[in-house]
């Protein structure tokens, strides 16, 4: 669940040349959105380009359901970081999270836990949608929500995200405090993605989630963990404090902290080869093998490592209590690019 920290609530009131500034509760200085554009720059390109070249010479083709591909093989999000360089960083990431802390699945069988989505077909009839929070830096609707959408929480509080995999076309519809609306919904923040494309968001935004990334491909989900036997990408985790920056493909921070040692959004952990996995067993193994390979991203502000899934009848709850034995010493922060500020 979304916990902002308590430094970007508070409104920050800064007079220069005359202009005033607000800085809003995710940490986005409302001033410069005007300034902001989609357009990618030449280096963001070029990465991408590389890594679609590093997914064919692999012979990976990603994770696909529902007759999509969820995101292409070549996306950050698909990308194995088992070989990633260590960042210098590490050691006070770690420790700012919380090396004596453990991970939780915040998912299960009860509904109430993880993160839901619902699946529709290419003739959903779309619904409006109006944002109340982050409009500037939404996606504008309609979206195709069916009537009896799952909605984060059961629908009785929290962060009541709404998630759409729309079949057919491919894309991705998300929400962010989503409740009905006359005929439609109304809305923090919403985001739409092409799950064919590896496009980001424009620096500065937000989407559904904090840090600016898509929610659906980051959550640990029962049939790719029981049915495939395995997780082929990173998954969503949450930390209880981080700083004013994100490291591609985050596009957005939602803190006003400064302090260097504490993680940007985007942060890419990766279970440290040398944690023995003897003795785990069934899903929790599944899982923790994912985090060798693809690892944790920092999404959002919330407990620290928690790792969101989405909640199923079908999970053994006493096969994820044993993640609950693995400590955040046993992780390590990789390199996968540049702090961003802007």
């Amino acid at each position: 669940m979304r916990r902002v920290e308590a430094a970007t609530l508070l409104t920050l009131l800064l007079a220069a040349a005359g202009a005033l500034t607000l800085q809003n509760a995710r940490g986005t200085s409302i001033a410069s959105r005007g300034a902001r554009s989609g357009a990618q720059e030449p280096g963001r390109a070029a990465q991408l380009a590389a890594r679609a070249t590093d997914a064919r010479r692999t012979g990976r083709s990603g994770p696909r359901e529902y007759a999509c591909p969820i995101l292409p093989a070549s996306n950050p999000l698909n990308r194995d970081i088992s070989h990633n360089s260590v960042d210098p960083r590490s050691s006070s990431y770690i420790a700012s999270i919380g090396a004596r802390l453990h991970l939780h699945a915040d998912f299960g069988a009860n509904p109430h836990y993880g993160i839901p989505f619902a699946v529709v077909p290419r003739s959903q009839p779309k619904v409006p949608v109006a944002f109340t929070e982050f409009g500037e830096e939404s996606d504008p609707g309609p979206y195709p929500i069916p009537a009896n959408v799952p909605v984060e929480g059961a629908g009785e509080g929290g962060d009541r995200h709404v998630l759409i995999v729309q079949q057919g076309a491919c894309r991705l519809y998300e929400l962010y405090r989503a409740a009905p609306h006359g005929a439609g919904w109304q809305a923090g923040s919403g985001a739409a993605f092409n799950l064919r494309s590896n496009a980001l968001r424009p620096d500065g935004w937000t989407s559904a989630d904090a840090a600016g990334l898509p929610i659906f491909p980051l959550l640990a989900r029962y049939h790719e963990v029981v049915r495939a036997g395995a997780i082929d990408h990173a998954l969503r985790v949450t930390v209880a404090r981080t700083q004013r920056g994100y490291i591609h493909p985050a596009t957005h921070f939602a803190s006003s902290r400064r302090d260097p040692s504490l993680p940007p959004m985007g942060l890419r952990l990766r279970l440290k080869a040398s944690f023995s996995l003897a003795g785990y067993h069934g899903q929790a193994l599944v899982v923790l093998r994912a985090l060798r390979r693809y690892g944790l991203i920092v999404a959002d502000n919330g407990s620290s490592w928690f790792i969101t899934g989405a909640p199923d009848p079908r999970w053994n709850e006493a096969d994820l209590e044993q993640l609950k034995t693995v400590p955040g010493s046993a992780f390590e922060a990789v390199r996968s690019g540049p702090i961003l500020r802007g």
